[in-house]
């Protein structure tokens, strides 16, 4: 997982995979398959451990609550010292080689459901009056997306939480109210 987190999917190497997990080549091709499956597998891996930090969010009561447990976690999140920086899935295969499409199409199927929970989350708030109906949950969901894309890019660029978390605090204050 942490050889992709930190080469990405195409920087990442068979001999660099096989040589942090200690196996063969065929031993790996014999247990995934193919790379794209040991990826997937990666991806998933990651999903249940450091990504699955924000989406605990969701237990939050109100959507400011929630956004904002978001926001402050992926801060600590994206900049951990443990870990390579960023969000392995916010920044991955952004771009890559026509033969590595299927594997950015299920990347951006992992963002998309992202956006969905976000949305979901978002359009709760609007039904139960929470939030005003304009924007959209859709939108909102699709902007918060973008602030927490943004902040793992920067964290990849060498950004501080604390400088992640003055990112946070700006998103938050437009969010709007419904009073």
């Amino acid at each position: 997982m942490e050889v992709f987190w930190e080469r990405g999917y195409e920087g990442s190497s068979i001999t660099d995979l096989t040589e942090a997990m200690g196996i063969t080549a065929p031993s790996l091709y014999g247990a995934f398959h193919s790379k794209a499956e040991l990826y997937r597998e990666a991806l998933e891996r990651y999903q249940r451990t450091h990504g699955a930090t924000g989406m605990r969010a969701l237990e939050e009561p109100t959507a400011r609550g929630f956004i904002e447990r978001v926001l402050r976690e992926a801060a600590r999140t994206f900049t951990g010292a443990r870990h390579p920086p960023g969000c392995m899935i916010s920044t991955a295969v952004l771009t890559c080689a026509t033969e590595n499409q299927p594997v950015a199409r299920y990347v951006a199927g992992l963002r998309g459901a992202t956006l969905e929970q976000l949305q979901a989350r978002f359009q709760r708030a609007i039904d139960e009056g929470e939030l005003p109906a304009t924007p959209d949950a859709e939108g909102l969901a699709r902007f918060y997306g973008a602030i927490m894309q943004g902040m793992s890019v920067q964290a990849l660029d060498g950004a501080s939480e604390e400088a992640l978390l003055k990112i946070a605090t700006l998103a938050l204050s437009h969010l709007p109210s419904s009073g």
